[in-house]
């Protein structure tokens, strides 16, 4: 898989253990979908993070003022740039409005609300022998949370649709998403996307927003070809990855001879094995290579059947030359490292530790640490005979993957021999005596 999952880290969210994927090409595009909204919404900056939760699901949510999170299932039925735009755009608008500190806000407050209307509840029950006077305050106060709730959908919607203006872009593809969404209203919970449960679609809230979009000057926009392009690309890509071949290969017949369909019938044949699956696995992304020979995220296509394979050093033959024609994407650079401690060469981790540590200041300078990052400085360190920074780096992995007990395993086992008072020895004394949020 030329993308990896990896738990969230010590927040909101992380503690949920979401199974995010990383991965280079489609972070790069989200983040071009993404940054011009968040300019407009002001939050621009590098201050919100695009994340793609592994899940088949259609759905899109915030948690916090730092992260919008995507579904897999929406990137992949999602059939235009435009309509994931007009996702982000509506998240953006909660950020940008202080929804979820709102709601967090509401529900402490209704912690205590609740009780009491339990407590008076109760007593009427007691007092009129009828049980159903206990439930009166929980009602009241869900009515009252949802009237809020939709109060802030209806303003997140002409939030996203000033960004859109402003950003010269149509808001349709927000509209088909919704307008899509209203007709699940009508069928059972069980079977409604979470999208549905946590954006309740008013028909008046609709309607508005319909005169809105189609007011806009920007409404019959097109999306660039071009973006198009990577956006099919995208979808290929996690169909290859997240489906079975025989799906892939169904939704991309051998007759369609686009880039996209070529790139996920790569993918695929790899994962059908066989005792050709390999051979043609790596022709297919050769004869990609030769079509796009400085798109880098081929090379990374290759290179990642390669190492499946055991094949390190021509797998980091092809890595230097993505990271060449990608010096910015620091998960290419460490799974370059990866490939080259892989190699088992005199100098391999001597390598490896100086591409990590820089991969990993650029990712702090991002506010974006990666535990695999961590994980393979920890090897780099361990074939170099340096065992405490081998398992502080062990320990920092653990920590940002949320795994705190084995974090705290490791930092003890790292402490003792780092210098005292040094910022290692200070960081993992940080991480010991760390307590999670109850």
């Amino acid at each position: 898989m030329s993308f990896a999952l990896t738990a969230l880290a010590p927040n909101a969210a992380r503690a949920q253990g979401l199974p995010l994927i990383r991965d280079s090409e489609i972070e790069r595009l989200l983040n071009d979908y993404a940054q011009p909204i968040f300019r407009a919404a002001g939050l621009g900056g590098g201050r919100i993070t695009v994340r793609i939760v592994r899940s088949n699901i259609f759905n899109a949510f915030v948690v916090d003022g730092h992260n919008v999170y995507i579904h897999t299932g929406t990137l992949m039925q999602s059939e235009t740039p435009n309509q994931v735009i007009g996702i982000i755009a509506h998240e953006a608008g909660h950020i940008a409005g202080g929804d979820m500190a709102a709601l967090r806000s509401r529900i402490r407050r209704d912690q205590t609300k609740l009780l009491l209307m339990r407590i008076l509840g109760i007593g009427a029950a007691i007092a009129s022998g009828n049980p159903a006077a206990a439930a009166a305050g929980d009602e009241l106060v869900i009515r009252s949370l949802l009237a809020e709730r939709r109060a802030q959908e209806a303003a997140a919607d002409q939030r996203a649709v000033l960004y859109l203006n402003q950003t010269r872009q149509s808001g349709r593809g927000m509209l088909d998403t919704f307008q899509r969404f209203k007709r699940q209203e009508y069928i059972s919970d069980i079977h409604k996307d979470p999208f549905v449960r946590s954006h309740p679609v008013a028909s008046d809230r609709l309607a508005l927003l319909r005169r809105r979009v189609v007011s806009s000057p920007y409404y019959n926009g097109k999306d660039a070809p071009k973006l198009q392009l990577r956006h099919d690309m995208m979808r290929a890509k996690l169909s290859g990855y997240l489906e079975s071949p025989a799906v892939v290969f169904n939704r991309y017949p051998s007759s369609d001879k686009s880039l996209p369909a070529r790139y996920a019938r790569a993918i695929a044949l790899f994962f059908r094995g066989g005792t050709r699956g390999l051979d043609t696995a790596l022709a297919a992304a050769t004869g990609l290579i030769k079509e796009r020979p400085k798109y880098p995220y081929f090379y990374e296509l290759r290179a990642d059947f390669l190492m499946r394979s055991g094949r390190a050093e021509e797998a980091a033959r092809d890595l230097r030359t993505a990271v060449r024609l990608d010096p910015n994407a620091t998960l290419l650079q460490i799974r370059l490292a990866a490939a080259i401690l892989a190699t088992n060469h005199k100098k391999s981790a001597s390598e490896a530790i100086r591409i990590v540590r820089r991969a990993i200041r650029t990712d702090e300078q991002n506010d974006d640490p990666k535990p695999r990052a961590y994980r393979v400085l920890g090897q780099a360190y361990y074939k170099s005979g340096k065992l405490p920074k081998s398992y502080a780096a062990t320990a920092e992995a653990y920590f940002i993957a949320g795994r705190i007990k084995q974090a705290k395993v490791f930092a003890q086992r790292a402490r003792p021999g780092l210098r005292k008072e040094s910022p290692s020895w200070r960081r993992m004394d940080e991480i010991i005596t760390f307590k999670p949020d109850t």
